[in-house]
């Protein structure tokens, strides 16, 4: 199992922590930002597939700003990967 660690850009989390196993996300954790949202995103991405996760999630964004903690997920999923 590889753990990564990735700073965000522009938004509320500080720092988002996650392991790839075979291919799947795990143990995925956020500092700072919505901890309700980001706890149900951490929840629903348990073992899914770190691509799938990553095309579904990049783009997204958080009010009036260019990107989202789940954006910024997408792009530390693909710098993973």
């Amino acid at each position: 199992m590889a753990s990564y660690v990735y700073t965000p850009e522009g938004v509320c989390s500080q720092l988002i922590e996650f392991d790839i196993e075979d291919g799947k996300l795990h143990n995925l954790r956020f500092t700072n930002g919505c901890p309700g949202n980001l706890k149900a995103i951490s929840k629903l991405l348990e073992g899914a597939d770190a691509r799938w996760a990553a095309d579904t999630l990049r783009g997204n964004t958080c009010g009036n700003k260019p990107t989202s903690c789940a954006d910024q997920l997408a792009q530390a999923i693909e710098q993973a990967l």
